[in-house]
């Protein structure tokens, strides 16, 4: 009976640690920009059509993001959350490649990072952290910048846990 109760609470525990980590949205962002690095190192090559806009098309080595959803679903699999990869045009940063789904069921592709903290944050070269709004639902989010090997801002990195 006592080996039973151990056996019982070391699954328990092992199923409480596991759930943890697989909502942290740190281990998540963490996660989401090793398998973009793995592809290759990032960088802006021309243009390219997203959901009807003409914006910069954003590379991971010879791997073009814009309306490529692999690695966005890659990580929805493995972690249950939203990920987006914006690339930067002008002021902005659009969603060229996305997971997140709008009211109607379709991908949020070539719609914009919201003006918020995260925004700000990215734009200045830092990570934000923290519960965000994402086209109308709540989530513990984080935001890196992507950065090209000069050290340039060219898109930002996103994964969302709803709330």
């Amino acid at each position: 009976m006592k080996n039973t109760l151990r056996v019982c609470t070391v699954v328990a525990l092992l199923a409480a640690v596991g759930s943890a980590h697989a909502y942290d949205p740190k281990a998540t962002i963490a996660d989401l920009d090793a398998r973009l690095t793995k592809i290759g190192a990032a960088k802006i090559d021309g243009t390219e059509a997203v959901a009807g806009k003409t914006v910069p098309a954003i590379y991971f080595g010879d791997r073009k993001i814009n309306n490529n959803y692999d690695v966005v679903d890659a990580v929805r699999k493995a972690h249950q959350a939203t990920a987006t990869i914006f690339v930067k045009d002008g002021d902005e940063f659009v969603r060229v490649s996305t997971n997140v789904l709008t009211p109607e069921g379709k991908r949020g592709i070539g719609t914009q990072l919201a003006r918020n903290a995260a925004y700000a944050a990215v734009s200045s070269g830092q990570q934000f952290c923290g519960p965000i709004d994402v086209l109308g639902t709540a989530f513990d989010a984080c935001y890196n910048p992507i950065k090209d090997g000069g050290g340039k801002i060219i898109g930002v990195s996103y994964i969302g846990h709803k709330k």
